[in-house]
């Protein structure tokens, strides 16, 4: 219901923001479209379209053009060394395996909305490709498989793959899924499609988020749908995510995120614009300490998901 709530509240105001650029203090300002100009400007740093340092472009064998890559080395390391502990439901990853039902909750709701599915169905899913796209140990990926959707999990840290591929082949629903030590860019240069594309808690770890989403849009089919969960770059999110989350209550290990990297609701819309897909609903998780468990909200000041679809051409 929060999710419904957010496409009247949220999302009519982030589409008719005007958004502009600030480098160095300078204000650039491209020319988009403002139906309301009474609204006040954005602004956010160059780093979201420009090419990081760590991403390089170059020719594949065949001549042939190849997406620059969008991840950051040191952030592969830092997932490597804790990959083992991915199905420790009480280890680093204890958050993820807490929201997970409720980020479930959103991707049931909107994908079946979208492809006109039934969610009381108990594989509502099924005849769906789904891609997971960071999938890490398989934490989303097994839930998707177990409710009927063909799925592939990617993910560039080796370990990771392992460890996933390990639990998957415990239970025969889950050994259909495929995984693949591999990124969202590989992919699109091998031509895959999907119907959903799925990337969550991710943006905030690549190092071009402007290209990663490119990727994705370009791996999601037509009238497909993409769906990207991430941290808003707010005060309240550096007072929870990072300092109540990593130093105080030892939810997650120390350095696990860097406030600069996170993307305000506004700028992920715009980003996925550019890359020829239009936000349709987005919605908060909220945590409630008494209960130990998330739910979705209207809140997106600290977590938010946004489902998109793709713009047929």
């Amino acid at each position: 219901m929060a999710s419904k709530l957010l496409r009247h509240r949220h999302l009519r105001a982030l589409s008719s923001s005007s958004i502009s650029i600030s480098i160095n203090n300078h204000i650039h300002s491209p020319h988009f479209s403002n139906p309301n100009p009474n609204r006040a400007p954005l602004s956010f740093s160059y780093r979201l379209f420009s090419n990081a340092s760590s991403s390089s472009s170059s020719s594949s064998s065949s001549g042939g053009f190849q997406r620059p890559s969008s991840l950051k080395d040191l952030e592969l390391a830092k997932f490597a060394s804790i990959a083992e502990t991915w199905w420790d439901s009480e280890g680093p990853f204890k958050p993820l395996h807490v929201m997970n039902p409720t980020r479930l909750a959103f991707i049931r709701s909107t994908l079946c909305r979208h492809f006109s599915k039934d969610p009381n169905s108990a594989r509502p899913f099924e005849g769906l490709k789904i891609v997971d796209v960071g999938c890490g140990g398989g934490i989303l990926s097994e839930p998707l498989a177990r409710m009927g959707a063909t799925v592939t999990g990617v993910d560039a840290v080796e370990k990771n793959i392992k460890i996933a591929r390990i639990h998957a082949d415990l239970d025969p629903v889950t050994s259909t899924i495929e995984y693949c030590c591999t990124t969202a860019e590989k992919l699109v240069e091998e031509d895959r499609k999907f119907d959903a594309v799925v990337a969550l808690e991710v943006i905030e770890h690549v190092a071009n988020p402007a290209e990663f989403c490119k990727s994705l849009a370009a791996l999601t089919v037509p009238d497909g749908a993409t769906i990207i969960s991430t941290i808003n770059r707010s005060m309240r999110s550096y007072a929870t995510a990072i300092v109540a989350a990593e130093y105080l209550l030892h939810w997650l290990p120390k350095g696990t995120h860097e406030w600069s990297s996170f993307l305000t609701p506004e700028e992920l819309v715009l980003i996925l614009q550019r890359a020829n897909i239009t936000v349709r609903e987005m919605a908060g998780f909220v945590y409630n300490p008494l209960t130990g468990r998330w739910s979705l909200s209207d809140d997106i000041s600290v977590n938010f998901i946004a489902f998109g679809t793709k713009n047929c051409q």
